[in-house]
Order: C-alpha cells, then sequence, then structure tokens
C-alpha cells in the first residue's frame, strides 16, 4: 500500500524547481492570493525554522518578526498558489529545526551567515 502511495505521488503531483534551503535560511516566498474575483500576488519573508516530512506532504516554517510580535506561517511545499521561493541569505545553525529562536530577542537573535 505504501508503494502504491509513492507511486501515485510521483506520477500526478507536479513538481516545482525551488531552491534548496533549510533551518536558518531567510528566504522570501511569493504566494497567490484570490479575493473574490481578484488575484494578487503577496509575499512573506523570514527566517525558516524547520522543514518537515517528504514527497507531497513535505512543509516548511517560516518565522518573521512584525513590529514586536513573531508571526510564524507553515507552507506546504506542494501548494498550488506558491509562485517562487528567493534565499536571501544562508544562515549558519547546528540544528534542522531551531524552535529555541522563538526565545532569542534583539542581537542573541541573530544568526551568522554562511559566505559562499
Amino acid at each position: 500500500m505504501e508503494e502504491l502511495l509513492k507511486f501515485v505521488e510521483n506520477e500526478f503531483i507536479p513538481k516545482k524547481d525551488f531552491p534548496n534551503f533549510s533551518a536558518g535560511d531567510t528566504i522570501t516566498v511569493y504566494y497567490e492570493i484570490k479575493e473574490g474575483e481578484k488575484t494578487r500576488t503577496q509575499f512573506f519573508k523570514g527566517v525558516v525554522i524547520q522543514r518537515r516530512g517528504t514527497g507531497a506532504t513535505e512543509t516548511f516554517t517560516i518565522r518573521k518578526m512584525s513590529g514586536t510580535v513573531g508571526v510564524e506561517r507553515i507552507f506546504p511545499i506542494n501548494m498550488p498558489a506558491l509562485q517562487k521561493i528567493e534565499v536571501n541569505k544562508k544562515g549558519k545553525v547546528r540544528r534542522s529545526r531551531i524552535f529555541y529562536f522563538r526565545g532569542l530577542t534583539g542581537k542573541k537573535a541573530r544568526i551568522k551567515e554562511v559566505r559562499s
């Protein structure tokens, strides 16, 4: 049964080419929003906290600061409304899920940038 699910995922779910990113990277996600009959593109720029799942069920969580309030959003990789993902900065972190980042403020909340 599991093999059948993987086969269906690989054959029928369209793959989008997004750049490689991981936890600690600062990315901008462009996605489509429908308001009535109109559609517009909105972006969400923040730090990737985690990537989880595989294949069709893969998701990633982004956190940004809006004023003094932290805002997190979970995006499925295969969401049809996703238009593109831009990697702004590659961050150097030691963990794949940086939940400790939620409790940091000020200069402690900075992530070292990887120079390429």
